[in-house]
């Protein structure tokens, strides 16, 4: 299929860049049309307030999106806050991305994620309310408020537009976001066709709040290698996909991935893999195994792939670069077109 014109298109940064290039990239995006730029937050490395306030103070259009914070180590009511002081920094261009988190992590730093679907209900019913600058009484098992509202004294006191993402995977966390939230941030490293069933949970939450498919966002974290040199390209993405392919071979397999490269694959890397082990574990992966969970090779060769995500069901991808950043931008910026990340929300 051929891409529209008028194509949403996102950028992922992670913590591969020094934070001022981020900057600059962000800034870059912007200038040729990026819808959004959204900042990683998982491993203890770096955190996604920092750099969102960094790249909305130096851009002046573009969308600023949190590409997930957890529900666990900020409470809602801080969480609320956090994201009004974004938005008097960028008004009506900050993403709140929220997800349950991860174990073993969270565990190792003493938090014991019991209910996550509970919580996140909990969660993300009084960031809304506080963001629409409601006086909040709230007393569930997660979160307690008793008559708390975000205490402006001097500033704006209407209602923020700060639309509200999960970051979900599960299948009852996919279902719960198509009920409470405004959009899904839908996995990476997984075949188009594993949307499928994404969007038949998110379809069944909608409708459990009278909402229709259609009136949630579905922008997709998208891998992307790019490169005029497709060898240079593929390499660069082979030694992320191999690592997943050791790690989830449970969305591997689901992805289409064979069974017997899983396999062979697993004889080889243990947990935490050496860098020896995922050496010689990439020379097992194919080509066609990387260019089926990333949009990897010559630019031609991305778009059509990323077309691919946009077929099954992803409404804007948010491309993670790894090699060339601004030649990943060029490659898709005379394709993108500013615009809304949440106007087809509701």
């Amino acid at each position: 299929m051929t891409q529209s014109p008028s194509a949403r298109v996102a950028l992922y940064l992670q913590d591969a860049h020094p934070l001022r290039d981020g900057m600059a990239y962000a800034q870059y995006a912007e200038q040729r049309g990026f819808e959004a730029v959204w900042q990683a937050e998982s491993r203890l490395v770096r955190d996604a307030i920092v750099p969102m306030a960094a790249f909305a103070a130096v851009t002046d259009r573009i969308k600023v999106g949190s590409g997930v914070i957890n529900n666990w180590t900020r409470n809602a009511a801080l969480i609320a806050a956090t994201f009004l002081t974004l938005d008097d920094l960028a008004p009506d261009r900050i993403i709140c991305g929220i997800g349950a988190w991860w174990d073993p992590l969270a565990h190792n730093v003493g938090i014991t994620r019991s209910k996550p679907l509970r919580a996140m209900r909990e969660v993300v019913t009084v960031v809304r309310d506080l963001l629409a600058m409601k006086r909040v009484t709230f007393h569930g098992e997660f979160v307690h408020l008793e008559g708390v509202e975000l205490d402006i004294v001097h500033g704006r006191r209407e209602p923020r537009n700060v639309s509200i993402y999960i970051g979900a995977t599960g299948d009852q966390m996919m279902e719960l976001t198509g009920e409470i939230a405004d959009g899904v941030v839908l996995n990476y490293l997984v075949a188009p066709r594993y949307n499928e069933k994404a969007l038949t949970l998110l379809e069944a939450g909608a409708k459990k709040a009278g909402r229709t498919l259609d009136t949630i966002d579905r922008p997709q974290l998208v891998v992307c290698s790019v490169d005029h040199d497709r060898k240079k390209a593929l390499d660069s993405a082979r030694k992320l996909v191999t690592q997943y392919l050791g790690q989830q071979p449970h969305i591997m397999k689901a992805s289409g991935v064979s069974g017997d490269l899983l396999e062979a694959i697993g004889k080889v890397l243990t947990w935490p893999a050496t860098e020896e082990q995922i050496e010689r574990a990439m020379e097992l992966v194919p080509d066609d195994v990387v260019q089926l969970i990333t949009a990897s090779g010559t630019p031609d060769e991305a778009r059509r792939k990323v077309d691919e995500y946009r077929a099954n069901g992803c409404t804007c991808p948010i491309l993670y670069p790894l090699g060339d950043v601004k030649l990943m931008i060029d490659t898709f910026a005379g394709q993108a077109q500013p615009s809304c990340a949440a106007e087809i929300a509701t």
